[in-house]
């Protein structure tokens, strides 16, 4: 929203949902088709993929002291009245934008990731080798990543 208001060089999504046009985050899960693509990498992880433990689906990777600490700190808290709330703009800001998945992804899939940044942006993914939580799990490499594209 913000970088459809003020002046922006580039909006970077890390492994964020890509809402379409009057689409609310509870729509999005069947929009894009994710509960399918979680069961099929599951089917090819052993499981490991959509896992019910957040060690195993979200923090795979980063330091167990770190994962610990970002568990006890709990949830943020959002009001669930955003699941009901649709995405207000008509299209995309105009605004250069990247997408970042993380390879080791458990909650967003690579494959899926992939997908719905190409389907609703025509943009193919930068990948990190990381979780769903790449700014613990790989923080040198995302940083690299993001100087990377102010050159």
């Amino acid at each position: 929203m913000a970088a459809s208001r003020l002046p922006a060089r580039l909006l970077v999504l890390l492994a964020g949902m890509i809402p379409a046009p009057g689409e609310t985050p509870g729509q999005w899960w069947t929009n894009t088709r994710h509960p399918q693509a979680v069961e099929e990498q599951a089917r090819l992880d052993g499981g490991k993929t959509g896992n019910d433990d957040p060690l195993i689906t979200y923090y795979n990777g980063v330091p167990p002291e770190l994962a610990a600490e970002a568990l006890r700190r709990g949830g943020r808290g959002e009001s669930s009245v955003v699941w009901d709330t649709p995405w207000p703009l008509d299209a995309w800001p105009d605004v250069p934008t990247r997408v970042i998945l993380g390879l080791e992804d458990r909650f967003f899939p690579a494959a899926f990731m992939r997908r719905v940044a190409q389907e609703r942006l025509g943009i193919v993914p930068d990948e990190v080798p990381a979780c769903h939580c790449a700014a613990l799990s790989h923080p040198g490499e995302l940083s690299d990543l993001l100087l990377s594209y102010l050159g």
